[in-house]
């Protein structure tokens, strides 16, 4: 009961860092959310590091795979969210969507930041997306947007995509990517 309580906390605490943070830049990290770099910001914890590790992996191994690959990061019974659409339950459904391979379909990812739960057994990425297919003609159709990525640790210390949920965006342009001044 305490770790369903747990996600759902940290599943209202991502959707409000996500919703109010439209981008960020280096060297302007709201208090409680930290820029991706270790280097750019110090004080980007070990849990946030693993994370945003985690989510690098995942989203290399889907530009080489494609769909299956990356239906092998979810959890049994992961949920995925996405615009317009119902929710997908269980790695089974999720995997039974996800039939594409990179030279149809490129979904490539930037990790823009990570928290990691106080136990240490969940946590959450959040960053931009952008999905590449073409049309009839041959011709790249793009569609960019948020994520997010609800993370948990199995028992046997895997970790593996609880939820994962887009929001289709507009594509990036100069003035996305500054923070309101608190």
């Amino acid at each position: 009961m305490h770790s369903r309580v747990f996600f759902l906390v940290i599943l209202a605490l991502a959707a409000t860092a996500v919703a109010q943070q439209p981008g960020v830049v280096p060297g302007t990290a709201t208090p409680g959310f930290h820029i991706v770099s270790p280097v750019a910001d110090p004080t980007v914890t070990p849990g946030q590091l693993e994370l945003i590790q985690l989510e690098s992996k995942f989203a290399g191994d889907v530009a080489k795979g494609g769909g299956k690959a990356f239906a092998s990061w979810f959890a049994d019974d992961a949920i995925t969210l996405s615009n317009g659409k119902p929710a997908v339950l269980g790695r089974g459904a999720i995997a039974a969507g996800a039939n594409w391979n990179p030279a149809q379909y490129s979904l490539t990812w930037t990790t823009e930041g990570a928290q990691m739960g106080p136990s240490n057994d969940m946590g959450f990425t959040w960053g931009r997306y952008v999905g590449t297919a073409k049309d009839a003609r041959g011709n790249p159709v793009t569609h960019t947007g948020r994520y997010i990525t609800i993370w948990k640790k199995l028992p046997d210390g895997t970790w593996k995509d609880a939820m994962d949920a887009s929001a289709d965006a507009p594509p990036l342009s100069p003035a996305c990517c500054t923070l309101p001044n608190p």
